[in-house]
């Protein structure tokens, strides 16, 4: 009598990608993941190549990483997928200190996050009507 595995129907076409230890904050990140959520994963990866920003370059990798898992290891079409969510969390912050006037010293943060980006496989509806 083997317990049967619980399959979650939510988790079913989605693909995710996570890349840790990015040199950035969640502050400079959070704009940027809000901006892609719900795009096509070329128009995405388009917006974030015309981004000014220097993160960007760091999830235009992860998000291409997601792309390739989803080829490679189950065979969806790339035309299809679309960026399902994409957040972002804290991790270690480094602690660096800068001299001052007087003996004093003022403390330098430097923050680290990751990034996780989840695709997942949209169905090709059928438009009736005149609206595109």
């Amino acid at each position: 009598m083997s317990k049967k595995k619980k399959t979650n129907p939510s988790r079913e076409n989605t693909v995710r990608s996570i890349n840790n230890n990015i040199r950035s904050s969640v502050r400079k990140l959070n704009p940027i993941l809000k901006a892609i959520v719900g795009k096509k994963v070329d128009a995405a990866i388009r917006d974030l190549e015309f981004s000014e920003k220097r993160v960007t370059r760091d999830i235009r990798k992860t998000l291409s990483s997601a792309v390739a898992n989803a080829e490679n290891n189950y065979q969806y079409d790339i035309d299809n997928l679309v960026v399902k969510e994409a957040y972002c969390g804290k991790k270690i912050i480094m602690k660096r200190f800068r001299p001052r006037a007087k003996g004093r010293a003022a403390p330098i943060l430097k923050p680290y996050s990751s990034v996780t980006i989840i695709l997942s496989e949209a169905k090709q509806m059928e438009s009736h009507g005149t609206k595109g």
